[in-house]
């Protein structure tokens, strides 16, 4: 059996090309596509102050919480049949879509009202892009060793140490 959405009817919120998401009447829960994930769908919670994702991959369940001030605007996407607003983030697999619609007056209406909402600038989106590689660290484990030890060159005196090896010498300090 499959699990039902938080909102009830027969399209919940995010599930087909219906979304229709206002932005008066937030707290909302819904589910929207991810092809990340298992089942291919993700659980969203869209708060004035932050966005909350829940997903399971790989058999692993996993929330994820991002500030809305972490995100780069509110985009608007072009296609050949609608045009689709989204919660645009740097990665791409943490962009939320918001409203989906054919009619342009009222996705101007809406662009403006979630770009005031969140106080987010309203951006122009080509194309979604692939999620954001990776970022390497510059060096993993400098933490483990200070700066000046790593200037300082090993074995640099014991070049003029003299070593007497097989005598016996007693040291006797006056």
């Amino acid at each position: 059996m499959r699990r039902q959405a938080a909102t009830s009817g027969v399209n919940p919120a995010g599930s087909s090309r219906a979304l229709r998401l206002d932005p008066l009447s937030l707290p909302v829960s819904f589910n929207a596509y991810d092809l990340r994930a298992d089942g291919g769908m993700r659980q969203i919670e869209l708060h004035r102050e932050r966005v909350v994702l829940r997903r399971a991959v790989h058999g692993m369940r996993m929330a994820v919480q991002v500030r809305i001030t972490d995100f780069l605007g509110v985009a608007l996407r072009g296609g050949d049949d609608g045009a689709m607003l989204v919660l645009k983030h740097r990665d791409p697999s943490l962009t939320i879509p918001l409203f989906v619609g054919d009619d342009m007056n009222e996705i101007a209406t809406k662009w403006l009202m979630w770009s005031e909402l969140f106080a987010l600038p309203q951006l122009q989106d080509k194309e979604p892009r692939e999620p954001a590689a990776r970022r390497r660290r510059r060096n993993a484990i400098r933490w483990r060793r200070p700066k000046f030890l790593m200037r300082r060159r090993v074995g640099d005196r014991l070049g003029s140490v003299k070593v007497h090896r097989g005598e016996r010498e007693i040291i006797a300090r006056s």
